[in-house]
């Protein structure tokens, strides 16, 4: 039975997609549920898996390609199997053959051959009928680069001509152009303003490191990190100054009566950020179990574009990496976000006693559009505030 391969339906948000990577060859046997090929999209990639045991019989959108919402990408035959697979197309040239002089080059490898006047016939050939993909040249430049230092005996020095400096040019992804898109377009077409403040962080580890390890038997193995009393300390604020938590929709202004916090995840392929639901409404647990939830996917590429969509308000973690400072570009058509960074111990004057004290900078990048200078320093004081007396947090004052 043939069955067709459809690219999914994209929300309204989402024009097209480009077909990543075919992950199976026609006439491959594959089993049912196997990842069959990836659909990126400027947001997150997309999945498609075998509908059942079988083999793809027909390819209709290579690699690269610019697809739409639901359009037909191939053709899949259930029950196939070896029996596809002894009908299928030329078995690509071994790995360890070598290409003839006339062996069949695509385009963008005849180009790369040319440029770097390579010895074509030296290069391994991995295609459909022996031909020679870009990919192919890159690896074969890559391994000429670094067989000299996997030598076992000495090579003598050779100078190269600097003009002769090995680059290498891949194109952007659909996700990390989206991204650089949308941070222009922030920067450009929002009147961006970032207020700094700092938060004394000892009373937050104080109760961290009395509670983690009964939070964590209550909470199933959920462990309780600084993300959370960051959010929860977040949606309180957000109550306090609605105009933070507020979108520009044209000429008019979208109060927003609930808190979806968009938490920023780096990734392989770039920054994501998903969004916690009705985050007021969560638990400790629930928000950190999410949250580490979120991680694990987007490293996995397995988030998906519902959770993506829609959010009032960003957090950024920059500290993990060791940022100190740093000002966040805003998320539009978010109002407002705040960078977390790294907790840092300080020597700090308290009661006119010098204390060393971990400290961490704090950052609120804002819409001075929307959000006057007085608003988004009283919110940032509010976190403040929030965090260095966390039971304020839960009697909500």
């Amino acid at each position: 039975m043939t069955i067709e391969i459809n690219a999914p339906v994209f929300p309204e948000s989402i024009a097209d997609g480009t077909v990543s990577t075919w992950h199976k060859k026609p006439g491959e046997a594959v089993s049912r549920d196997e990842l069959l090929v990836d659909i990126e999209t400027d947001k997150v990639v997309l999945e498609i898996v075998a509908p059942a045991d079988g083999a793809i019989s027909k390819i209709t959108k290579a690699e690269g390609e610019t697809i739409l919402s639901g359009e037909l990408i191939g053709f899949f035959e259930a029950g196939a199997g070896a029996a596809a697979a002894a009908v299928a197309e030329p078995t690509p040239v071994a790995a360890s053959e070598t290409v003839a002089a006339d062996a069949k080059l695509s385009p963008a490898a005849r180009k790369l051959i040319e440029e770097n006047t390579l010895d074509q016939s030296a290069i391994v050939a991995t295609g459909k009928g022996g031909l020679v993909t870009k990919e192919d040249v890159l690896n074969h430049m890559n391994t000429k680069s670094v067989a000299p230092a996997a030598s076992a005996t000495p090579v003598p020095a050779v100078e190269l001509d600097v003009g002769e400096k090995l680059e290498k040019r891949v194109p952007m992804t659909r996700l990390r152009k989206r991204v650089a898109e949308r941070l222009l377009e922030a920067t450009q077409t929002t009147a961006m303003l970032t207020t700094f403040n700092e938060v004394n962080m000892e009373p937050v580890m104080t109760l961290r490191k009395q509670y983690k390890d009964l939070f964590e038997k209550t909470h199933n193995g959920v462990r309780l990190g600084f993300m959370g009393f960051f959010v929860k300390a977040a949606c309180e604020a957000l109550k306090r100054f609605p105009a933070v938590n507020a979108s520009i929709d044209g000429d008019d202004i979208v109060y927003h009566g609930y808190q979806d916090i968009g938490v920023a995840v780096s990734s392989d392929k770039g920054l994501v950020v998903p969004v916690l639901r009705e985050a007021d409404s969560m638990s400790l647990a629930t928000v950190e179990n999410t949250i580490r939830d979120f991680g694990g996917r987007a490293r996995d590429g397995k988030l998906s574009l519902e959770d993506m969509m829609g959010g009032t308000f960003t957090i950024t973690n920059g500290g993990v990496f060791g940022s100190l400072l740093s000002t966040p570009i805003l998320n539009p058509p978010q109002t407002a976000i705040l960078g977390m960074h790294k907790i840092q111990e300080r020597p700090m004057a308290v009661n006119g006693e010098v204390k060393i004290l971990p400290m961490m900078y704090l950052a609120l990048s804002y819409d001075h559009r929307l959000i006057d200078g007085k608003e988004a320093v009283q919110f940032l004081v509010t976190i403040k505030d929030l965090l260095e007396d966390p039971a304020r947090i839960l009697l909500e004052i």
